[in-house]
């Protein structure tokens, strides 16, 4: 594969991991404001999993 192809695969997995990131502390934030404890439990376990 090319050197320029290989950074692009790269960038855009950055960028998924990312996306996933910032959707999971979103859903987080929202958890916690309807105090429901077992999404933020399942929500905290998947960050860790993405980490």
């Amino acid at each position: 594969m090319s050197n320029n192809r290989v950074q692009a695969i790269q960038k855009a997995q950055e960028a998924h991991k990312q996306n996933i990131q910032r959707s999971l502390e979103h859903r987080l934030q929202v958890a916690r404001a309807k105090g429901d404890d077992k999404l933020i439990r399942q929500l905290e376990a998947e960050m860790t999993y993405f980490a």
